[in-house]
């Protein structure tokens, strides 16, 4: 719901410098859990979101707040409130939807890039499609995942987080006893080659193939 408030009144115990540089026009709409995801990165990209559909020279007087999003302006751009009241009221429709970026969704479940990357890579974070920015200070655009807030949400809720983590750590586990389990029969089989070369005599004579013929005469082989 949006809240409105026309021109304050002035206080006879405010000072003139207070008093002028007081916004006088103010407007609020509900931010609910269900937007933010309990993070405040969330709220502060939602907040970048909501600046970035106004123009250049308005965009400061937005601000994403603990619960609210508040616009104040001056009494002298009065014109200019009500335009950006508008757009702002038609952001917000859509604001519990806002894709999550990685971040965001970094703070929301408490994990580390690295584990976002993995998870991401083997299906167990969802992407719904890519998003392509231009970094302040970069010369190259920067392209990355984003993901469905419901999604993120039910990942939080499931404390998937938790379980997705203890099976990456049995996992290693697994991987190194098996590794381990490897190496030993390597070493075994490189131990054993080594005994027989050493059990073999390098003075002990070949056997002789000489009168084979004599053998196969008498009928030994047959």
């Amino acid at each position: 719901m949006l809240h409105k408030f026309g021109p304050r009144q002035a206080d006879p115990k405010t000072s003139d410098k207070s008093t002028t540089s007081s916004p006088a026009l103010s407007a609020e709409w509900p931010l609910s859990p269900a937007a933010t995801l309990g993070s405040s990165v969330r709220t502060k990209g939602i907040e970048r979101e909501l600046r970035a559909q106004l123009p250049w020279a308005v965009r400061k007087f937005v601000k994403a707040e603990t619960g609210r999003i508040v616009l104040r302006m001056p009494e002298s751009e009065a014109r200019e409130f009500e335009a950006v009241s508008a757009k702002v009221s038609k952001t917000v429709e859509e604001i519990e939807v806002l894709p999550v970026l990685p971040r965001e969704a970094e703070d929301v479940l408490t994990i580390s890039s690295r584990e976002r990357h993995k998870w991401l890579k083997d299906g167990r974070l969802q992407s719904i499609g890519t998003r392509t920015v231009k970094m302040r200070g970069r010369s190259k655009a920067v392209t990355f995942h984003v993901f469905d807030p419901r999604h993120i949400e039910d990942v939080l809720d499931r404390d998937l987080a938790v379980v997705w983590r203890e099976e990456d750590a049995q996992e290693v586990a697994d991987n190194r006893r098996r590794g381990a389990a490897k190496a030993v029969l390597t070493r075994a089989g490189k131990v054993n080659a080594a005994a027989v070369r050493k059990a073999r005599k390098p003075d002990d004579p070949r056997p002789s193939l000489q009168d084979w013929e004599a053998f196969e005469d008498e009928g030994l082989l047959r």
